[in-house]
C-alpha cells in the first residue's frame, strides 16, 4: 500500500502545484485579451534561472490566422527609452559625459528652443532622463489637416533635419526639474548624443553595446531583416468595434531611440535577465554595472500629469504613486520595490517590469490597444497610440502580478 499511498501523495502535490498565482493569471490574461477585443499577443514570466514560463494569445496576422510564438516580433515602443538611458549611463561610466552636463553642449541645435523660465543650459542630460526638461510629449507637435488624406506624411520624422526644423517653434514648459511630463523628443536628443560621442548611429551603437553583448540576435530596429519578416506581428487600433489595421514592418525614423525596438519576446527575456541580475556574470557588468542600474531605479520625481487621468504610466494598484527614475519608472506596493516601463505605439501595448529583490520579471506583449470609446478617428496611422485609461488591459494584469505572481515567485 505504501507505494500506492507515496503516488496519491505525490499526484495530489502536482495537482496543487498546478494552481499557482501564475496559472490563475493566465486564466485572467486570456480573459483580459479576450474581453478587449486584443487580435493577439504573448506573455512570459522569468524567476531565477528557471526556465521562462511563456504563453500565447489569438492571432499575430488576422487575414492568416496564424498564431503568435516566441519568435513573434513586436514593436516595443518606448521600451527602447531604457536601452536609451543604459546607453547613456554607459558613456557616463567610461568618462564620456556627465548627467548634469548641459544637453546643448552635445546638441548645439537645442539653442534655438524658446525658454522662459532661463537659459537653455539650465537643461541637462538627467533632464532628459528624468523627462524633466519642459519639453512637449509628442515628437509631431501637429497632425495633418486632412485625416483621410494622410499618406504624403511620415509616419515619424525621418531625419534629424525635421526635427531640427521644428526647434525654433519649440519652447520649454515649465522650469526644468520642477516637475514630470513625459517626453518623446527628450529621448530623440538624447539618442543624438550618444550617436554623436560614440560616432555610431544610434542602432549601432545599441546592436554592440546591448544587443549583442546579451545575446540578443533577433533583435533589430525599424524594419525587419528579409529573413526574419515573416515573424513581425501586425498591429491594430481598436475603437469600439472598429478595427483599423496599422502599418506593417514600419519604421521609426529619427525616434528610434525613444521607440524603434523590434524583438520576439525570447530576445526580450535575455533583456530582462540582465536587468534582474546574476552575480559573478562578467557580460553583464560589462554591458553596465550594478550599480549604475541601481541608480538609474532611484525614483526623483512622482510621474503626475497634473489633471489628467492616472494611465499604466502614471499609476499603480491601490493608488500607488509611481516615480520617475533614470529611464525607468519605480514603483512601491506592499514594501516592495518594482522596476517597470511601458510602450505604446501603432497599435502596439506593451510592458516589462522587474521585481529586483525577488529575482522576477513580466514581460507583456499586445498587437492590439483599445482606445475606448467614444469611438476616435482611426482612418490613418497614428504613430502616438494610447489606450483610453478605463480599457488599458495593463492596469488590470499589473495589479494581479503585483499583489499575487511577483510575491508568489519570490517565496519559492
Amino acid at each position: 500500500m505504501f507505494p500506492r499511498l507515496m503516488f496519491v501523495v505525490l499526484l495530489l502535490a502536482s495537482s496543487l502545484a498546478a494552481q499557482s498565482p501564475l496559472d490563475d493569471f493566465h486564466t485572467r490574461f486570456d480573459a483580459e485579451f479576450h474581453r478587449h477585443g486584443i487580435v493577439g499577443g504573448g506573455f512570459a514570466f522569468i524567476h531565477g534561472a528557471s526556465p521562462a514560463a511563456e504563453f500565447f494569445f489569438g492571432e499575430a496576422h488576422a487575414a492568416t490566422h496564424r498564431s503568435p510564438d516566441a519568435q513573434t516580433a513586436y514593436n516595443w515602443a518606448s521600451i527602447t527609452k531604457t536601452m536609451t538611458a543604459i546607453a547613456i549611463l554607459q558613456l557616463r561610466d567610461r568618462g564620456l559625459l556627465s548627467l548634469d552636463d548641459p544637453a546643448v553642449k552635445y546638441v548645439p541645435e537645442l539653442r534655438q528652443v524658446h525658454d522662459a523660465y532661463g537659459s537653455i543650459d539650465d537643461v541637462t542630460i538627467r533632464h532628459l532622463l528624468t523627462h524633466s526638461a519642459g519639453f512637449r510629449n509628442p515628437t509631431w507637435p501637429w497632425d495633418c489637416d486632412d485625416s483621410k488624406n494622410c499618406d504624403w506624411q511620415p509616419f515619424e520624422p525621418t531625419k534629424w533635419a525635421q526635427v531640427a526644423a521644428m526647434l525654433p517653434y519649440t519652447h520649454i514648459m515649465f522650469k526644468p526639474g520642477r516637475r514630470w511630463s513625459y517626453s518623446n523628443p527628450s529621448y530623440v536628443f538624447l539618442g543624438q548624443i550618444i550617436e554623436r560621442i560614440s560616432g555610431d548611429d544610434f542602432e549601432v551603437y545599441i546592436d554592440k553595446n546591448i544587443l549583442k553583448p546579451l545575446g540578443m540576435t533577433e533583435s533589430y530596429f525599424d524594419r525587419a531583416p528579409y529573413f526574419l519578416e515573416e515573424h513581425v506581428s501586425e498591429s491594430f487600433l481598436r475603437t469600439g468595434e472598429n478595427l483599423t489595421l496599422q502599418p506593417f514592418n514600419f519604421d521609426t525614423g529619427i525616434t528610434t531611440s525613444n521607440s524603434g525596438l523590434k524583438a520576439p519576446i525570447t530576445d526580450m527575456e535575455k533583456y530582462a535577465r540582465f536587468l534582474i541580475g546574476e552575480p559573478g556574470n562578467v557580460r553583464y557588468e560589462m554591458v553596465l554595472k550594478r550599480s549604475s542600474l541601481e541608480e538609474m531605479w532611484q525614483g526623483v520625481l512622482p510621474a503626475v500629469e497634473p489633471g489628467e487621468m492616472g494611465t499604466a504610466y502614471t499609476s499603480g494598484p491601490h493608488g500607488s504613486q509611481p516615480k520617475m527614475g533614470l529611464g525607468f519608472f519605480v514603483i512601491e506596493v506592499s514594501g516592495r520595490r518594482y522596476i517597470y516601463h511601458d510602450g505604446d505605439q501603432a497599435g502596439f501595448t506593451l510592458e516589462l517590469m522587474i521585481d529586483p529583490a525577488g529575482k522576477s520579471a513580466s514581460i507583456l506583449a499586445s498587437n492590439t490597444t483599445d482606445t475606448g470609446a467614444p469611438p476616435a478617428d482611426t482612418t490613418h496611422a497614428v504613430s502616438n497610440t494610447e489606450p483610453d485609461p478605463h480599457t488599458d488591459v495593463r492596469q488590470t494584469l499589473r495589479g494581479m502580478m503585483i499583489e499575487k505572481v511577483f510575491p508568489w515567485a519570490a517565496s519559492q
